[in-house]
């Protein structure tokens, strides 16, 4: 139903800053959906977006701690390649995102960052700092908080906007799916250049692959590098 007053479902905002901040409260409202779109208000999806930016707390603050420290697994070294990719990845996504006002698919930009980063062992303290400049427009308290926390002094406010670098966009390696007479039947790993020669050798020495093809007469192979390998047998 829609909200109004006479059927007694409108919504206090300040009761679910109260329950949950103001930040969750933003966040839901640009995480609903597209701007131009009517979108029904749930409860669950406050929580939801609620427990994101909990995740972000713990991504950087021991939550175990009496007082607001940095967790252990945040180092101050140079970060290992996969987190700089992601990072690089997410700030194009999120640029590209909030130029077009998909301020929804931005926020799924910066959650699949933060999955990511959560299961990181260590977490690089200068990816960290370019992923507070993201989130800062959507959720502007917690992103303060946790600036200072990382050992600023000042306001991130007049920060500048992180840029990305285009090299670091591109894929060293791709899932490729191998068929055998259309049927999939392995996936293999291989670098993102390999030419087709290359991507039947890796097929033919995946063991899955050898299983499937043997006693059988390989009367074609179809490679499309960085898409798919077709085993035509008979």
């Amino acid at each position: 139903d829609k909200m109004s007053k006479s059927r007694k479902n409108v919504v206090n905002p300040d009761h679910v800053v109260k329950d949950y901040g103001a930040d969750a409260l933003r966040l839901y409202e640009m995480f609903m959906g597209p701007l131009e779109q009517v979108k029904p208000w749930q409860m669950n999806g406050v929580e939801g977006v609620y427990r994101f930016l909990g995740r972000v707390w713990r991504l950087m603050i021991d939550d175990r701690a009496e007082s607001v420290i940095l967790s252990s697994a945040v180092v101050d070294t140079a970060p290992p390649q996969d987190q700089l990719r992601i990072l690089h990845k997410t700030i194009k996504a999120v640029t590209d995102d909030i130029d077009r006002l998909a301020f929804n698919t931005a926020i799924s930009r910066m959650m699949e960052f933060t999955n990511f980063m959560s299961g990181q062992e260590t977490r690089s303290k200068s990816v960290l700092e370019q992923f507070i400049l993201l989130l800062c427009p959507f959720a502007p308290h917690i992103a303060e908080e946790l600036w200072h926390a990382l050992g600023h002094s000042n306001t991130l406010t007049y920060e500048p906007w992180p840029s990305y670098d285009p090299a670091l966009l591109v894929e060293d390696t791709v899932e490729v799916p191998v068929q055998i007479n259309g049927k999939v039947r392995a996936k293999i790993i291989v670098p993102a250049n390999s030419d087709a020669a290359s991507l039947e050798a890796a097929a033919r020495a995946d063991e899955t692959v050898q299983k499937n093809l043997e006693g059988k007469l390989v009367v074609k192979v179809v490679a499309v590098p960085g898409r798919l390998l077709n085993f035509v047998v008979k």
